[in-house]
């Protein structure tokens, strides 16, 4: 046998270390590919992966924008009980000038009162209680209390037209999540699911991480329904993580359940969809 033959066969011989790493490599593989699924394999033209084979559809209606995409993920954070936009980049001299006179009747405007302040005889008007400066080239107002934020002020978009009619939080909140006070309406990150779609089918394109809170008895709490996804399909909801051992409920098997107890369970809870499914044809059960 020649020299060339002896090491050819030689290489097709696999110890057991090499074929267990080989195997191991294999079988990551075929995981790997089972959850990004057909991303693996569509390539847009414009270099970004198209999220479009999964049974429900994963493909944002936004697919063929009018020009390319850069902005790969979204971070929207929403400071529930932090301070008034008029102690950080609103500034009102007028209001500090006038401040402890009474409200103008032409500024309520015949607005009802709330119920915390249904007992109030006045109702004067309070000023900033920080200083504010201007910062970057356009001189933009930055209150004292972000002086970091103002050495980076150039680099930031501060929108101030926005606003809100409803006179007590919650509705105010909802308002702010979702575009309307009343409850039912997709909420932002659910918008931004349905438009801009998802990269992987198995895997949430929307997910919400909560601060414990201030512990305070007066504090407002936040609905799941602010995350929700209303009338769009459930695939668009935000899928929260808790802070505790579990980030995602009702993945881990609770202690002491056997294979068996969890199989029948499941083909139980398969059942009753189906019975679900024959009643309502919601296809989200199927």
């Amino acid at each position: 046998m020649s020299e060339k033959k002896i090491v050819e066969e030689r290489s097709l011989i696999l110890n057991r270390r090499s074929f267990l790493g080989k195997a191991a490599l294999g079988v990551g593989g075929i995981g790997l590919a089972s959850l990004l699924g057909t991303n693996l394999f569509r390539k847009g033209e414009n270099g970004l992966y198209t999220a479009d084979s999964g049974p429900t559809g994963v493909k944002g209606v936004l697919d063929s924008l009018h020009h390319p995409s850069k902005i790969k993920r979204v971070i929207y954070l929403f400071q529930s009980g932090g301070p008034s936009q008029l102690e950080l980049f609103d500034y009102k001299p007028l209001l500090n000038k006038r401040r402890g006179e009474d409200l103008p009747e032409s500024i309520r405007n015949g607005q009802r009162l709330t119920g915390m302040t249904s007992g109030q005889d006045r109702f004067p008007l309070v000023g900033s209680n920080f200083s504010f400066q201007r910062h970057g080239k356009n001189g933009t107002y930055i209150s004292d209390l972000f002086p970091y934020t103002a050495k980076m002020v150039d680099d930031i978009c501060i929108v101030k037209s926005m606003y809100t009619e409803a006179i007590n939080h919650d509705p105010a909140v909802t308002f702010f999540q979702t575009g309307s006070q009343r409850p039912g309406r997709p909420s932002i990150g659910s918008w931004l699911s349905y438009g801009l779609g998802s990269e992987n089918e198995n895997l949430p394109a929307f997910t919400v991480l909560l601060s414990r809170g201030s512990g305070r008895p007066n504090g407002q709490p936040l609905y799941t329904r602010l995350w929700g996804n209303g009338f769009l399909h459930s695939l668009h909801q935000g899928v929260q993580f808790r802070a505790a051992k579990d980030p995602v409920l009702y993945l881990n098997d609770p202690k002491g359940t056997t294979a068996d107890v969890k199989r029948s369970m499941l083909d139980k809870l398969a059942e009753l969809n189906d019975q679900h499914y024959q009643e309502s044809n919601d296809p989200e059960i199927q």
